[in-house]
């Protein structure tokens, strides 16, 4: 059983900043959830929420609350687990797993919001991770989704708070069909 005294992480400055872009009305997918830090920051900022991971045992407490569905569910298998869902948000912070990262467009609605912030090479100088196949290359995450979607914002490089370590954030929005 959880630890119900244990302190929830704050919310990544990056998520509080660009949540509020995120139309309202549908589903936010929080993948990779970990603690539920933005489930919870979703939560109170209205929007509905999936929170997903392997493991759901940190976010216990949240089952059963009214606009939070919790799934857990194997992130790195070969099929993709929301294959068929469509989310007004999705909300990824400290994972990366390239072979789904194409999917993350194809899930977003019309002016979907994809909200993505993780480690980067240099940050194996400051600590964990440090294996290439958990840090982004220099511009990776504007390779990948600068074609399919409008770039709200973007950064990438050293932080100091919390930190130190690298790192690389995007914000950006899925177009609107006509």
């Amino acid at each position: 059983m959880p630890d119900v005294c244990q302190a929830v992480p704050e919310p990544s400055a990056w998520v509080v900043r660009h949540a509020e872009n995120i139309p309202s009305g549908g589903t936010v997918l929080d993948l990779a959830c970990g603690s539920g830090r933005h489930t919870r920051l979703l939560r109170r900022l209205g929007y509905s929420v999936l929170a997903t991971d392997t493991d759901l045992e940190r976010i216990k407490d949240l089952e059963g609350q009214p606009g939070i569905e919790l799934r857990q569910a194997d992130l790195e298998q070969d099929s993709w687990p929301f294959e068929e869902k469509q989310f007004t948000g999705i909300v990824v912070t400290n994972y990366l797993h390239r072979p789904h990262l194409d999917k993350l467009t194809d899930c977003l609605t019309d002016s979907g919001i994809l909200i993505y912030e993780t480690f980067a090479v240099g940050n194996e100088q400051y600590g964990k991770p440090s294996s290439p196949d958990y840090l982004l290359q220099p511009g990776e995450l504007l390779q990948v989704f600068g074609d399919r979607l409008e770039v709200v914002a973007f950064e990438q490089g050293l932080i100091h708070e919390p930190g130190p370590k690298v790192i690389q954030r995007l914000c950006a929005r899925r177009p609107a069909t006509r």
